[in-house]
Protein backbone atom coordinates (compact mmCIF):
# COMPACT_ATOMS: atom_id res chain seq x y z
CA UNK A 1 0.00 0.00 0.00
CA UNK A 2 1.32 3.43 -0.96
CA UNK A 3 1.97 5.91 1.87
CA UNK A 4 -0.89 8.30 2.54
CA UNK A 5 1.62 11.14 2.12
CA UNK A 6 5.14 11.00 0.72
CA UNK A 7 7.41 14.04 0.66
CA UNK A 8 11.01 13.74 -0.55
CA UNK A 9 13.67 16.45 -0.76
CA UNK A 10 11.15 19.30 -0.71
CA UNK A 11 12.64 22.76 -1.28
CA UNK A 12 10.97 26.15 -1.43
CA UNK A 13 12.49 29.64 -1.54
CA UNK A 14 10.81 33.04 -1.44
CA UNK A 15 13.40 35.27 -3.02
CA UNK A 16 16.50 35.00 -0.84
CA UNK A 17 14.55 33.43 2.04
CA UNK A 18 14.83 29.65 2.38
CA UNK A 19 11.45 28.48 3.70
CA UNK A 20 11.97 24.73 3.28
CA UNK A 21 15.28 23.04 2.56
CA UNK A 22 15.37 19.34 1.64
CA UNK A 23 12.47 18.21 3.87
CA UNK A 24 11.51 14.52 3.64
CA UNK A 25 8.97 12.39 5.52
CA UNK A 26 6.15 9.93 4.89
CA UNK A 27 2.79 9.35 6.55
CA UNK A 28 1.17 5.91 6.71
CA UNK A 29 -2.57 5.44 6.09
CA UNK A 30 -4.76 5.81 9.16
CA UNK A 31 -2.28 7.56 11.44
CA UNK A 32 -2.02 11.01 12.98
CA UNK A 33 1.23 12.61 11.85
CA UNK A 34 2.60 15.63 13.67
CA UNK A 35 4.80 18.29 12.08
CA UNK A 36 6.31 20.19 14.99
CA UNK A 37 8.33 23.38 14.99
CA UNK A 38 8.30 27.07 15.93
CA UNK A 39 6.70 29.80 13.86
CA UNK A 40 8.80 30.36 10.75
CA UNK A 41 10.18 26.81 10.75
CA UNK A 42 8.58 25.95 7.38
CA UNK A 43 5.54 24.00 8.56
CA UNK A 44 2.90 26.03 6.71
CA UNK A 45 4.98 26.18 3.52
CA UNK A 46 5.29 22.40 3.60
CA UNK A 47 1.53 21.97 4.01
CA UNK A 48 0.74 24.48 1.30
CA UNK A 49 2.98 22.57 -1.11
CA UNK A 50 1.28 19.31 -0.10
CA UNK A 51 -2.16 20.84 -0.71
CA UNK A 52 -1.25 22.27 -4.16
CA UNK A 53 -1.43 25.86 -2.88
CA UNK A 54 2.19 26.64 -3.70
CA UNK A 55 4.60 25.11 -6.19
CA UNK A 56 7.85 23.81 -4.70
CA UNK A 57 11.20 24.62 -6.27
CA UNK A 58 12.22 20.97 -6.07
CA UNK A 59 11.14 17.69 -4.56
CA UNK A 60 8.56 14.93 -4.79
CA UNK A 61 5.10 15.04 -3.18
CA UNK A 62 2.52 12.24 -3.39
CA UNK A 63 -0.89 11.61 -1.82
CA UNK A 64 -1.96 7.95 -1.90
CA UNK A 65 0.51 7.40 -4.76
CA UNK A 66 -0.74 10.40 -6.79
CA UNK A 67 1.80 13.09 -7.67
CA UNK A 68 0.69 16.42 -6.27
CA UNK A 69 2.95 18.24 -8.73
CA UNK A 70 2.04 16.30 -11.90
CA UNK A 71 -1.63 15.64 -11.15
CA UNK A 72 -2.87 18.30 -8.69
CA UNK A 73 -6.57 17.92 -9.58
CA UNK A 74 -6.60 14.23 -8.68
CA UNK A 75 -4.57 14.89 -5.51
CA UNK A 76 -7.04 17.53 -4.32
CA UNK A 77 -9.85 14.95 -4.36
CA UNK A 78 -7.91 12.98 -1.74
CA UNK A 79 -7.11 15.98 0.45
CA UNK A 80 -9.01 18.05 2.98
CA UNK A 81 -7.27 21.23 4.11
CA UNK A 82 -8.09 23.42 7.10
CA UNK A 83 -5.91 26.52 7.28
CA UNK A 84 -4.76 28.22 10.47
CA UNK A 85 -7.05 31.20 9.91
CA UNK A 86 -10.76 30.39 10.00
CA UNK A 87 -12.57 31.61 6.87
CA UNK A 88 -16.31 31.72 7.55
CA UNK A 89 -19.01 33.94 6.01
CA UNK A 90 -20.76 35.56 8.98
CA UNK A 91 -24.12 36.07 7.22
CA UNK A 92 -24.63 32.33 6.58
CA UNK A 93 -25.87 29.72 9.01
CA UNK A 94 -23.59 26.79 9.72
CA UNK A 95 -25.70 24.52 7.54
CA UNK A 96 -25.79 27.02 4.67
CA UNK A 97 -22.03 27.43 4.77
CA UNK A 98 -21.50 23.67 4.61
CA UNK A 99 -23.98 23.34 1.74
CA UNK A 100 -22.12 26.04 -0.18
CA UNK A 101 -18.76 24.39 0.51
CA UNK A 102 -20.10 21.00 -0.60
CA UNK A 103 -21.34 22.54 -3.85
CA UNK A 104 -17.84 23.92 -4.48
CA UNK A 105 -16.61 20.32 -4.23
CA UNK A 106 -19.09 19.52 -7.09
CA UNK A 107 -21.01 17.00 -4.99
CA UNK A 108 -24.52 16.19 -6.19
CA UNK A 109 -27.58 17.30 -4.23
CA UNK A 110 -28.30 13.94 -2.58
CA UNK A 111 -24.69 13.53 -1.46
CA UNK A 112 -24.57 17.13 -0.18
CA UNK A 113 -27.64 16.59 2.01
CA UNK A 114 -26.23 13.39 3.45
CA UNK A 115 -22.65 14.63 4.00
CA UNK A 116 -23.72 17.90 5.65
CA UNK A 117 -25.71 16.00 8.26
CA UNK A 118 -22.84 13.55 8.80
CA UNK A 119 -20.25 16.25 9.52
CA UNK A 120 -22.67 18.25 11.68
CA UNK A 121 -23.18 15.13 13.82
CA UNK A 122 -19.48 14.33 13.83
CA UNK A 123 -18.47 17.74 15.15
CA UNK A 124 -21.42 18.13 17.54
CA UNK A 125 -22.84 21.10 15.63
CA UNK A 126 -26.47 20.09 15.05
CA UNK A 127 -27.89 22.43 17.69
CA UNK A 128 -26.00 25.38 16.13
CA UNK A 129 -26.54 24.47 12.48
CA UNK A 130 -29.33 26.97 11.81
CA UNK A 131 -27.71 29.88 13.64
CA UNK A 132 -25.71 32.60 11.89
CA UNK A 133 -22.00 31.85 12.08
CA UNK A 134 -21.31 35.38 13.37
CA UNK A 135 -22.83 34.21 16.66
CA UNK A 136 -20.40 31.28 16.97
CA UNK A 137 -17.65 31.19 19.57
CA UNK A 138 -14.05 30.66 18.47
CA UNK A 139 -14.30 26.96 19.29
CA UNK A 140 -17.51 26.53 17.28
CA UNK A 141 -16.00 28.40 14.32
CA UNK A 142 -13.01 26.07 14.32
CA UNK A 143 -15.25 23.00 14.51
CA UNK A 144 -17.32 24.30 11.59
CA UNK A 145 -14.12 24.88 9.62
CA UNK A 146 -13.07 21.28 10.33
CA UNK A 147 -16.49 20.07 9.20
CA UNK A 148 -16.08 21.92 5.89
CA UNK A 149 -12.76 20.18 5.29
CA UNK A 150 -14.41 16.76 5.70
CA UNK A 151 -17.41 17.20 3.39
CA UNK A 152 -15.89 15.30 0.47
CA UNK A 153 -14.64 12.48 2.76
CA UNK A 154 -10.91 12.97 2.01
CA UNK A 155 -8.33 10.23 2.53
CA UNK A 156 -6.01 12.76 4.18
CA UNK A 157 -7.09 15.68 6.38
CA UNK A 158 -4.40 18.38 6.62
CA UNK A 159 -4.65 20.78 9.57
CA UNK A 160 -2.47 23.84 10.07
CA UNK A 161 -2.41 24.78 13.78
CA UNK A 162 -5.99 23.54 14.37
CA UNK A 163 -6.26 24.63 18.01
CA UNK A 164 -4.31 27.89 18.05
CA UNK A 165 -6.18 30.50 20.09
CA UNK A 166 -8.73 28.03 21.48
CA UNK A 167 -9.49 27.56 25.17
CA UNK A 168 -8.59 24.28 26.89
CA UNK A 169 -12.10 22.79 26.63
CA UNK A 170 -12.34 23.52 22.89
CA UNK A 171 -8.85 22.09 22.31
CA UNK A 172 -9.82 18.84 24.04
CA UNK A 173 -12.96 18.59 21.89
CA UNK A 174 -10.84 18.92 18.75
CA UNK A 175 -8.35 16.34 20.07
CA UNK A 176 -11.10 13.80 20.73
CA UNK A 177 -12.55 14.43 17.27
CA UNK A 178 -9.16 13.78 15.63
CA UNK A 179 -8.78 10.52 17.54
CA UNK A 180 -12.20 9.40 16.27
CA UNK A 181 -11.15 10.25 12.72
CA UNK A 182 -8.08 8.07 13.09
CA UNK A 183 -10.20 5.20 14.42
CA UNK A 184 -12.41 5.55 11.31
CA UNK A 185 -9.34 5.21 9.07
CA UNK A 186 -8.76 8.84 8.05
CA UNK A 187 -5.14 9.97 7.89
CA UNK A 188 -4.49 13.26 9.70
CA UNK A 189 -1.50 15.55 9.14
CA UNK A 190 -1.30 18.25 11.77
CA UNK A 191 1.15 21.09 12.35
CA UNK A 192 1.53 22.62 15.76
CA UNK A 193 3.94 24.39 18.05
CA UNK A 194 2.05 23.02 21.08
CA UNK A 195 4.30 20.26 22.42
CA UNK A 196 1.58 18.63 24.52
CA UNK A 197 -0.76 18.50 21.52
CA UNK A 198 1.66 16.59 19.31
CA UNK A 199 2.72 14.36 22.22
CA UNK A 200 -0.92 13.49 23.00
CA UNK A 201 -2.10 12.90 19.44
CA UNK A 202 0.66 11.95 17.02
CA UNK A 203 1.64 8.40 16.08
CA UNK A 204 4.68 9.79 14.24
CA UNK A 205 6.44 13.14 14.56
CA UNK A 206 8.82 15.12 12.39
CA UNK A 207 10.42 18.18 13.97
CA UNK A 208 11.65 20.93 11.66
CA UNK A 209 13.64 24.05 12.41
CA UNK A 210 14.61 26.77 9.91
CA UNK A 211 13.25 24.65 7.06
CA UNK A 212 15.28 21.55 7.93
CA UNK A 213 14.22 18.23 9.51
CA UNK A 214 16.05 17.79 12.81
CA UNK A 215 14.31 14.68 14.19
CA UNK A 216 11.75 12.04 13.17
CA UNK A 217 10.09 9.09 14.91
CA UNK A 218 7.35 8.26 17.40
CA UNK A 219 7.14 10.58 20.42
CA UNK A 220 8.46 7.76 22.63
CA UNK A 221 11.36 6.99 20.31
CA UNK A 222 12.41 10.63 20.10
CA UNK A 223 12.33 11.06 23.87
CA UNK A 224 14.18 7.78 24.45
CA UNK A 225 16.92 8.90 22.05
CA UNK A 226 17.59 11.91 24.25
CA UNK A 227 18.23 9.54 27.14
CA UNK A 228 18.14 10.10 30.88
CA UNK A 229 16.21 12.51 33.06
CA UNK A 230 16.24 16.26 32.52
CA UNK A 231 17.40 18.73 35.14
CA UNK A 232 16.92 22.47 34.73
CA UNK A 233 19.17 24.56 36.95
CA UNK A 234 19.60 28.27 37.63
CA UNK A 235 22.63 29.56 39.53
CA UNK A 236 20.96 32.96 39.80
CA UNK A 237 17.83 34.45 38.28
CA UNK A 238 20.11 35.92 35.59
CA UNK A 239 23.40 34.06 35.76
CA UNK A 240 26.61 35.77 34.56
CA UNK A 241 28.16 33.86 31.61
CA UNK A 242 31.37 33.12 33.53
CA UNK A 243 29.44 31.52 36.40
CA UNK A 244 27.39 29.46 33.95
CA UNK A 245 30.59 28.19 32.32
CA UNK A 246 32.14 27.39 35.70
CA UNK A 247 29.03 25.45 36.71
CA UNK A 248 28.96 23.64 33.35
CA UNK A 249 32.59 22.49 33.72
CA UNK A 250 31.94 21.25 37.25
CA UNK A 251 28.70 19.45 36.40
CA UNK A 252 30.24 17.68 33.41
CA UNK A 253 32.71 16.04 35.81
CA UNK A 254 29.94 14.34 37.80
CA UNK A 255 29.67 10.65 36.81
CA UNK A 256 25.87 10.63 36.33
CA UNK A 257 25.75 13.76 34.13
CA UNK A 258 25.59 12.93 30.41
CA UNK A 259 25.29 16.40 28.90
CA UNK A 260 25.08 20.06 29.93
CA UNK A 261 23.71 22.86 27.74
CA UNK A 262 23.79 26.54 28.70
CA UNK A 263 20.50 28.15 27.66
CA UNK A 264 21.50 31.75 26.92
CA UNK A 265 17.94 32.76 26.01
CA UNK A 266 16.75 31.92 29.53
CA UNK A 267 19.22 33.85 31.63
CA UNK A 268 22.07 31.33 31.17
CA UNK A 269 20.16 28.55 32.89
CA UNK A 270 21.69 25.08 32.59
CA UNK A 271 19.88 22.09 31.06
CA UNK A 272 21.29 18.71 32.04
CA UNK A 273 20.76 15.15 30.84
CA UNK A 274 21.45 12.77 33.72
CA UNK A 275 21.34 9.06 34.45
CA UNK A 276 18.31 8.68 36.74
CA UNK A 277 19.25 8.38 40.42
CA UNK A 278 17.55 9.42 43.65
CA UNK A 279 20.21 11.79 44.97
CA UNK A 280 20.98 13.67 41.72
CA UNK A 281 19.55 17.01 42.87
CA UNK A 282 21.23 16.88 46.28
CA UNK A 283 24.60 15.95 44.78
CA UNK A 284 24.40 18.80 42.25
CA UNK A 285 23.50 21.37 44.90
CA UNK A 286 26.29 20.24 47.23
CA UNK A 287 28.86 20.23 44.41
CA UNK A 288 27.96 23.76 43.33
CA UNK A 289 27.83 25.12 46.88
CA UNK A 290 31.26 23.61 47.55
CA UNK A 291 32.81 25.91 44.89
CA UNK A 292 30.82 28.94 45.98
CA UNK A 293 28.02 28.79 43.42
CA UNK A 294 24.45 29.20 44.75
CA UNK A 295 21.37 27.42 43.39
CA UNK A 296 18.51 29.79 42.62
CA UNK A 297 16.22 27.04 41.26
CA UNK A 298 16.42 23.40 40.24
CA UNK A 299 13.93 20.81 38.91
CA UNK A 300 14.02 17.28 37.51
CA UNK A 301 11.70 15.64 34.97
CA UNK A 302 11.44 12.89 32.37
CA UNK A 303 12.40 13.81 28.77
CA UNK A 304 9.87 15.72 26.66
CA UNK A 305 9.63 16.69 23.00
CA UNK A 306 11.03 20.07 24.02
CA UNK A 307 14.13 18.24 25.25
CA UNK A 308 14.42 16.62 21.81
CA UNK A 309 14.30 20.07 20.25
CA UNK A 310 16.77 21.45 22.78
CA UNK A 311 19.23 18.62 22.19
CA UNK A 312 19.11 19.19 18.42
CA UNK A 313 19.24 23.00 18.38
CA UNK A 314 20.60 24.18 21.73
CA UNK A 315 17.42 26.11 22.52
CA UNK A 316 13.89 25.26 23.64
CA UNK A 317 10.88 25.53 21.37
CA UNK A 318 9.64 28.48 23.45
CA UNK A 319 12.97 30.25 22.92
CA UNK A 320 12.60 29.73 19.17
CA UNK A 321 9.05 31.09 19.29
CA UNK A 322 10.17 34.20 21.15
CA UNK A 323 13.06 34.72 18.72
CA UNK A 324 10.67 34.44 15.75
CA UNK A 325 8.30 36.96 17.33
CA UNK A 326 11.18 39.32 18.04
CA UNK A 327 12.42 39.12 14.46
CA UNK A 328 8.91 39.75 13.15
CA UNK A 329 8.47 42.79 15.40
CA UNK A 330 11.87 44.12 14.35
CA UNK A 331 10.99 43.80 10.67
CA UNK A 332 7.66 45.55 11.26
CA UNK A 333 9.43 48.38 13.10
CA UNK A 334 11.97 48.81 10.29
CA UNK A 335 9.17 48.89 7.72
CA UNK A 336 7.32 51.50 9.77
CA UNK A 337 10.45 53.65 10.06
CA UNK A 338 10.95 53.57 6.29
CA UNK A 339 7.55 55.14 5.65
Amino acid sequence: MAPAVLIENLKKHYGSVVAVNDVSFQVEPGEIFGLLGPNGAGKTTTLRALCTLTTPDAGKIEVSGISVIDNPRAARKRLGYVAQEVAIDPILTGRELLQLQAALYHLNAAVIKQRVEVVLDLLGLQEYANKKTRTYSGGLRKRLDLAAGLLHAPDVLVLDEPTVGLDIESRFIVWEFLRKLREAGTTVVITSHYLEEIDALADQVTIIDKGVVIASGTPSQLKDQVGGDRITLRIREFTPPEEAEKAKNLLESLPFVQEVIINNAQGNSLNLVVTPQNDALITIQRSLNHVGLPVFGISQSRPSLDDVYLAATGRTLMDAELAALGNRDLKAEKKQNMR
